[in-house]
């Protein structure tokens, strides 16, 4: 970064522009994951088994909510998705093999 203040200030504005925007997907991420864990339980309510295609979505969903709020809170400099790349599925931490209900 610049030693001159208005340089840094001109980038500490586009940083927080930047995180305003990813707050707000964040947000819509928010729903997202909510609609997910309802769809979840209500087949395994009714079929008895889990969706795996949603499980490993949710499981992405949850990881980029993550890098959103790695990033808004400064713990982090890479961009989040739609400004830097979506997780891949090396980057993302496997989910568990099997959940318990006790």
């Amino acid at each position: 970064m610049s030693d001159n203040p208005s340089e840094k200030r001109s980038a500490i504005l586009k940083r927080l522009i930047m995180t305003i925007i990813c707050l707000i997907a964040f947000e819509a991420v928010e729903i997202l994951l909510l609609l997910v864990v309802l769809f979840q339980y209500g087949q395994m309510l009714i079929l008895g088994k889990r969706n795996e295609n949603v499980r490993k979505f949710g499981n992405k969903l949850s990881w980029y909510g993550y890098r959103i709020l790695r990033y808004a809170t400064l713990n982090e400099n890479g961009r989040p998705f739609p400004f830097g790349s979506l997780p891949t599925d090396a980057e993302v931490e496997a989910p568990a093999r099997s959940v318990h209900f006790n």
